[in-house]
């Protein structure tokens, strides 16, 4: 008997086993998602309410009181004089410089590589490829090297200028100009008398504001979160980053550097105090910009 003649019992049969494993399998993703993603997430959160004690013996999705949040919270922002502000501080510095030179250098880069024709042209876009997919340890080195012969290791620009140069933000605008651009209303332009300074101020740039705004994101997000650069070229506290000071509160926290880290009052709360406070800037950035971000994914999606 062909399956296409199965009586419809045995055809519910035969199906049955098919679902219950698509099932299983789907059960088995959202558990190992819930595990190793969600409670790790709730218990930061959780942390803070905690003392340090109550944080390793208590449940680890149980609250403990505002009072303690508290604690922490001045504790924290106590740490070396207030500290934690002057890291928050400098984050902002050195992303928020970075970003100006990024949009300053991308967007011209990737609508001349998309639209002009001039001789390299091709090999400069094979670079800023190969530059892309290349792991940022493999850069540490040489960058290091070169900020050190310009005798900027200790500046805020060896952070900044390193941070500025961002291949993924060139492709996408690459991508996108090359796209999404109409030819037609460029030729237009040129007709009218536009010059080519014309033609990308007044009108690539307003047509490019979603990829725009998605290259700012990421390049702001990739910046705020560096940690390797930044502790290699500031040799001071003060200087720090938000990410390089959180090692510095980890190798000050008693559970993980008891020599280190005794009669100090960075406990695992103010630990996990500290992660919440360095990535709210993210977050509330991501909260307010979801609608740039969706645009500029789909942006370069369709050619007109």
């Amino acid at each position: 008997m062909t399956p296409s003649t199965l009586p419809p019992a045995a055809a519910i049969r035969h199906v049955r086993p098919s679902r219950a494993l698509s099932f299983l399998v789907v059960a088995l993703l959202l558990s190992f998602l819930l595990v190793f993603f969600v409670l790790p997430v709730v218990w930061l959160l959780l942390a803070p309410s905690k003392t340090a004690g109550e944080a390793v013996r208590d449940n680890p999705l149980s609250f403990g009181s505002f009072h303690q949040i508290g604690a922490a919270w001045r504790h924290l922002f106590a740490f070396q004089d207030g500290a934690m502000l002057t890291w928050l501080r400098n984050s902002a510095i050195y992303s928020g410089g970075s970003l100006i030179l990024t949009l300053a250098v991308s967007v011209p880069a990737g609508y001349a590589l998309a639209l002009t024709k001039f001789r390299g042209r091709k090999t400069l876009l094979v670079i800023t490829l190969v530059t892309m997919i290349m792991p940022q340890a493999t850069l540490v080195l040489p960058v290091f090297l070169e900020l050190n012969r310009f005798h900027l290791i200790g500046t805020v620009w060896s952070v900044i200028l390193p941070f500025s140069f961002y291949p993924f933000g060139v492709y996408l605008v690459y991508i996108y100009f090359g796209s999404s651009l109409p030819r037609d209303l460029l030729s237009a332009a040129r007709i009218d008398g536009c010059t080519e300074w014309q033609l990308f101020a007044r009108i690539a740039l307003p047509l490019a504001k979603p990829v725009i705004g998605l290259v700012a994101f990421f390049s702001f997000v990739g910046n705020w979160n560096n940690f390797f650069l930044p502790y290699l070229v500031l040799p001071n506290s003060k200087q720090f980053p938000v990410q390089v000071g959180l090692n510095q509160l980890l190798t000050s926290t008693p559970s993980f550097n008891p020599v280190a880290g005794a009669g100090l009052n960075i406990t695992i709360p103010e630990l996990a105090l500290a992660i919440i406070v360095a990535i709210l800037p993210v977050l509330v950035l991501f909260l307010f910009s979801q609608r740039t971000l969706v645009s500029g994914m789909l942006a370069g999606s369709t050619k007109e």
